[in-house]
């Protein structure tokens, strides 16, 4: 079994702005700061992955573009408005379950369920996988529709400005060869 932290990658949303005044919000890049992912093995290919995320561990980073820069309230209130929409206080966790997976040329293929504010839909992920000698080196990117999930993207301005309904999500992540774990693919180390 692989466990991996926020100690060794990084979880990122991103998202965009929608309405009429989309060009006075900002285009946010936000960290998930406390998550964990874990790994079963069979032999030497992964058969599970899972991903679990505390949602109130979110941290606005920055925002691009907009009538000004974001300042550290306006970081504040972000925060605040987001953990309202996803329901924090009643789900405090976002999940990913992979109960298929499938190798592919740069990687692997995971499938399985999604869950967000109490709700669960299908999702597939692509993760890519790099030797890179004494260590692996894992990254995916992923849309996910914050409406299919009962998320409704904050507005103001009577809806005029809204963060999109589609967020990219990106995960990154470092896994040192010989970490008490297997290492992806066959007998040779081949990813």
């Amino acid at each position: 079994m692989w466990t991996l932290t926020a100690a060794d990658g990084e979880l990122l949303i991103r998202t965009g702005v929608a309405g009429r005044a989309a060009r006075m919000g900002h285009n946010l890049t936000i960290a998930m700061t406390r998550w964990e992912a874990t790994v079963a093995w069979r032999d030497a290919e992964p058969v599970t992955a899972e991903l679990t995320v505390e949602v109130d561990s979110l941290e606005v980073l920055r925002g691009e573009g907009g009538v000004k820069g974001l300042t550290g309230p306006e970081k504040a209130l972000v925060k605040s408005n987001a953990l309202k929409s996803l329901g924090a206080n009643r789900y405090p966790e976002i999940r990913f379950a992979a109960d298929d997976v499938d190798k592919t040329t740069r990687g692997y293929r995971l499938a399985g369920k999604l869950h967000i504010r109490g709700k669960s839909r299908r999702h597939v992920i692509d993760l890519r996988t790099e030797d890179l000698g004494d260590a692996w080196r894992m990254s995916a990117e992923s849309g996910v529709r914050q409406t299919d999930f009962g998320v409704k993207p904050y507005s103001l301005l009577m809806g005029s400005l809204k963060v999109a309904d589609e967020v990219k999500v990106s995960f990154t992540a470092l896994r040192a060869k010989g970490d008490g774990g297997k290492s992806p693919g066959d007998s040779r180390g081949l990813p």
